[in-house]
């Protein structure tokens, strides 16, 4: 479609984003990055957008010099980890915002395509064959998917304050090559594991992550009318099944080692 290829704007483990035309933007995957996944976002971006989740809308796709690209609406505005970062939005407004989203997903109904929890941890672990996941633990984590409530609500999986745009329209969220299908403490239970986790490993100042997902989950148990230790309970023998998620991602390969110690400690509580 018509556009050309402006000043690169942002970066992603998968992908690069670039200016394209007037109020549009230009995701293009990495070279090696399965075409499959690049499609999957683009149907998911459009399933969700017409049911009125806050997200871009998707104007076409193009193929440059072999790489895959979406079009997008171009999102002004800071993300919502630097308004934490300069003080502008604090942690109990950013949690507050994050809770917010995850409710709206969670309203929307998954679109078909979405695979569930445990058919998506099949195909991940039965590709890496044991080289990031000992299979004994991959064994392990299927059991433990099978004993637990599957729930067949849409997840995001990434509700990072890094994948929020706050936008004048408010806060817009990008980034679904991840989503699932499963239960809202899945959904929790990554939130948990990527700031509290992996976050205060990245972080300028640890606490900033740490801080955001308490307030998330706060407010996301009072908008569901339950408390935070019940929230707590029911999210804790889901994150293994998360821990495994981001190993097989590699995303952090430095964290590897220390996320298998957690799984497998995980699974022995569940024992």
């Amino acid at each position: 479609m018509q556009g050309s290829l402006g000043e690169k704007i942002g970066e992603g483990a998968h992908s690069e984003a670039y200016a394209w035309a007037p109020g549009q933007v230009v995701k293009l995957f990495k070279p090696g990055v399965p075409r499959g996944m690049a499609w999957f976002e683009v149907r998911m971006i459009r399933a969700v957008f017409a049911a009125g989740v806050p997200v871009p809308e998707v104007f076409g796709e193009v193929t440059l010099d072999g790489r895959f690209g979406i079009v997008l609406q171009r999102l002004d505005g800071p993300t919502l980890l630097q308004l934490t970062r300069t003080g502008a939005v604090t942690f109990d407004q950013a949690g507050a915002i994050v809770a917010a989203l995850a409710m709206s997903i969670h309203k929307t109904p998954p679109p078909p395509e979405v695979l569930s929890m445990r058919e998506y941890m099949e195909d991940q672990l039965g590709h890496d064959d044991g080289k990031l996941i000992p299979k004994h633990i991959a064994t392990e984590i299927l059991a433990l998917i099978d004993r637990l409530p599957p729930g067949d609500g849409l997840c995001h999986t990434d509700l990072s304050p890094g994948n929020v745009i706050m936008t004048a329209e408010g806060p817009k969220l990008v980034d679904w090559a991840g989503a699932k299908r499963g239960p809202a403490v899945l959904e929790l239970g990554f939130l948990h594991v990527v700031l509290s986790e992996l976050g205060p490993e990245m972080a300028d100042n640890p606490e900033r992550p740490r801080a955001t997902n308490a307030a998330a989950q706060t407010e996301y148990a009072r908008l569901t009318g339950i408390s935070p230790a019940e929230l707590t309970a029911a999210m804790e023998p889901y994150l293994p099944i998360v821990r495994t998620f981001i190993v097989l991602g590699d995303v952090v390969p430095s964290l590897r080692e220390r996320l298998i110690q957690r799984i497998e400690a995980g699974l022995r509580s569940e024992d």
